[in-house]
């Protein structure tokens, strides 16, 4: 395990974004020969806390939303072509994509105002994470 975060440390380390934290659950096989050596990279580790299995889970839902939503769709061409591509589907998936939780709203949105119907030459299309996603949202008064 600790060979594979010096690999990972490595390859990341001329991303303009690195990772920041680790988490982890807290099975044997993150030791503390495996936090020494997140540390040394400047990678802080954080543990899951105990008998919490809901947290995984929503991390595991992230990653398929990610493959069936992105991943799937494109063939990618090395790992900056993949970071852009992540990067770009998490803003529109925080700041555009309905979310049922949030009554259909983003998660990093504000509660819109009552507004009338919608006239429909007053309809504009935006497209999003390289043409895969479309939105349609009222044009400016």
């Amino acid at each position: 395990m600790v060979r594979q975060t010096k690999e990972f440390l490595v390859k990341t380390k001329d991303r303009e974004k690195k990772p920041d934290i680790l988490m982890h659950d807290r099975d044997t096989k993150f030791s503390r020969a495996f936090t020494a050596a997140c540390e040394k990279g400047g990678l802080r580790t954080n543990p899951l806390p105990v008998a919490s299995p809901n947290l995984n889970g929503r991390c595991e839902r992230l990653i398929q939303t990610l493959k069936h939503e992105l991943l799937f769709k494109f063939i990618l061409f090395g790992n900056r072509h993949l970071d852009y591509l992540i990067e770009s589907f998490l803003v529109y998936y925080n700041g555009q994509r309905a979310h049922m939780e949030r009554a259909h709203l983003p998660p990093l949105g504000t509660v819109p105002d009552e507004v009338d119907k919608p006239i429909r030459n007053r309809i504009e299309v935006r497209s999003y994470v390289g043409g895969l996603v479309k939105s349609f949202e009222r044009k400016a008064a």
